[in-house]
């Protein structure tokens, strides 16, 4: 027995053929246990989306080359450094495996794939995940898994005994190291992951403008390593500082005229959208649920916001309206924004959301972004509220009192940012939140319940926004209120509720685009606010990104605003709507595929966005 290949721990007296024949027999049951390790990866890429995206992967040579090489790289640096094979196999299998089950229930739980970004992030995602009460039992895939990950390392641990000598140790780790190079430029090379392993082609249901289905399509390990570079921030291709300086140059800054200055109340609310507008939705008592709101909206001046989120990533919407970027970053240093140029002209800037400062790091970032006070559950909402996230009867009165604390104190004009946090999900499917039901009984208990839940919480909200707008009706102060959804809200694992509604999802049309993506704005004025900017401030406005909100509503307002204001003014009268995933309207009209004009506007935009973001410019 002791000179089977198999079981044999110590061939050293083996003659070097048969040693050599031992080694490459290691080495190959290794290099397969990686690929294994790899296909692994790819069986949870997927999530609960359909099986067709799993034999994809097998049928583009490329893509699954770029999923399974880092994979076996990984396994044969630790192998040449540990000399042990089921040590490397399940170090590897932490990692590998790991991040794949991250990326698996986040896909199910926020139809969101993982990025390298969201593991700056583990605490907030860990923290959510205990509050949202998501339910992480594994399930018959994780088991099988977890399953796979163990019999590996056994298999390893007692048939592939013995530690390879140092000569060829050094060599393996020296090739692997070289050959990470290159497979690290090509999961960072952007040419190759938008055209060269464009996967999406094969599939008839699943369309190329959901940035999850696309990441999907292309495996996991791949798409994640090309998150690492992708998350960076670049200049944008053919970019010239010099020429984009003299373009921001050109304009005028503009201070606002003291006769035209108002306070400014911003509410960005928590998953709020109109399914009203839903077409096909049967059965659902949308007079008493969106009542109030469409009574609001009726004197106020509203319109489609369409963001880039769906079903979470709160912070990419109200941090596009705060800078005007279409592109969102982990910002970690002072950069211009909306609320730096209100403070260069006199304004106080303050705000609340009724969660944890840590959260998405708001605690900081607000700071970084103009907004030095801001409060959160730890310094004030606990002692208002000691549940946990205060609901909007607690946060709406609060907003009040913190505008009417700087109108007594000072009376210098008012910024107020506020993101609420009560309609986040998910929604309970066992039982209905006060009783509320709005379903007549023709869906199942499951989906009834979350949509019940859910509109519940809408038509509170509603209920709270008349509180707030009565009470700035008496005031003699000019205030502007500025209300919008950040995006549409999760209704069930995959989407089930949306499905069992009948709501159109397919982003390959603009119906489906739109809801997926939209959600409401309005822009509410009081009569002291009318009479000194000589507005109605009523009627439908333009379909806009969150990113031109504030162009749109210093337009509203008569700001001409500082240069970046007034460059992106030009941007946003030719493209209202610019998103991240690759569709924008132009002359009307949704589209994917911008003309040559639209081409240099969208230039434009990305140069302006890119220098404006890296050159702060207040004291």
């Amino acid at each position: 027995m002791k000179n089977l290949w198999l079981f044999q721990t110590a061939p050293d007296g083996l003659p070097k053929k048969r040693q050599a024949a031992f080694w490459l027999w290691n080495l190959g049951i290794l290099l397969a246990a990686g690929v294994c390790l790899g296909g692994l990866s790819l069986f949870f890429a997927y999530g609960d989306y359909p099986d067709i995206i799993m034999g994809s992967y097998f049928r583009h040579p490329l893509l699954l080359l770029l999923n399974l090489a880092p994979v076996v790289l990984l396994l044969a640096l630790l192998y040449a450094a540990l000399g042990r094979s089921w040590a490397a196999f399940l170090l590897t299998g932490a990692v590998v495996w790991g991040l794949s089950l991250g990326n698996y229930y986040k896909l199910r739980f926020r139809d969101d794939p993982l990025m390298f970004q969201d593991l700056q992030n583990l605490r907030d995602a860990a923290a959510i995940t205990a509050m949202a009460d998501y339910d992480l039992t594994p399930d018959k895939r994780v088991w099988f898994g977890l399953g796979c990950l163990l019999l590996g390392t056994a298999i390893l641990f007692f048939f592939v005994r013995g530690r390879l000598p140092k000569q060829p140790r050094i060599a393996l780790l020296l090739a692997a190291a070289l050959l990470w190079g290159p497979m690290w430029w090509a999961c960072a090379d952007k040419n190759l992951y938008e055209s060269k392993t464009d996967n999406m082609a094969q599939f008839d249901d699943l369309e190329r403008w959901s940035s999850t289905r696309l990441y999907l399509s292309k495996g996991f390990i791949y798409p994640f390593l090309h998150s690492v570079t992708a998350g960076a921030v670049k200049p944008p291709a053919d970019y010239s500082e010099a020429e984009t300086r003299a373009l921001l140059e050109s304009y005028v800054p503009q201070d606002i005229p003291e006769e035209r200055q108002v306070d400014l109340i911003v509410l960005q609310l928590e998953a709020f959208a109109d399914f009203s507008l839903f077409d096909g939705a049967e059965g659902i008592d949308f007079d008493r649920a969106y009542g109030v709101y469409h009574q609001l909206e009726e004197e106020s001046f509203t319109g489609n916001l369409v963001t880039n989120i769906f079903a979470g990533g709160t912070v990419d919407t109200e941090r596009g309206f705060l800078t005007g970027f279409a592109d969102q970053r982990n910002y970690r240093a002072n950069t211009n924004s909306y609320a730096w140029y209100l403070r260069s002209q006199g304004y106080a800037a303050e705000g609340c959301h009724p969660s944890y400062e840590w959260f998405y790091n708001r605690l900081n970032v607000n700071r970084y972004l103009g907004i030095p006070d801001y409060y959160f559950i730890e310094n004030r909402f606990r002692d208002l509220y000691p549940h946990g996230e205060a609901p909007d009867e607690i946060l709406f009165p609060e907003i009040l009192r913190l505008y009417e604390a700087n109108r007594d104190g000072g009376g210098a004009p008012y910024f107020s940012f506020n993101v609420t946090y009560q309609g986040h999900g998910p929604y309970s499917t066992e039982d209905v939140w006060r009783g509320q039901h709005f379903t007549d009984g023709r869906y199942s208990t499951e989906t009834a319940n979350i949509v019940d839940n859910y509109l519940g919480s809408v038509m509170d909200t509603a209920e709270w926004l008349r509180w707030l707008f009565d009470r700035f009706r008496q005031e003699e102060r000019p205030v502007v209120l500025v209300v919008f959804g950040d995006h549409k809200p999760w209704l069930g694992y995959s989407n089930s509720a949306y499905q069992e509604l009948g709501v159109n999802l397919e982003l390959s049309s603009e119906e489906g685009f739109y809801n997926y993506y939209a959600t409401r704005y309005l822009i509410w004025a009081n009569d002291a606010a009318k009479k000194s900017l000589g507005g109605s401030f009523t009627g439908e406005g333009p379909d806009v990104s969150s990113c031109f909100l504030m162009n749109l509503l210093f337009d509203q307002l008569g700001w001409k605003g500082n240069a970046w204001t007034q460059a992106t003014n030009d941007i946003w009268q030719e493209i209202p709507v610019l998103t991240d995933v690759g569709r924008y309207v132009r002359n009307g009209e949704l589209t994917a595929d911008l003309d040559g004009e639209g081409q240099r506007v969208l230039k434009t935009y990305l140069d302006l966005q890119y220098y404006y973001s890296t050159h702060f410019q207040y004291d």
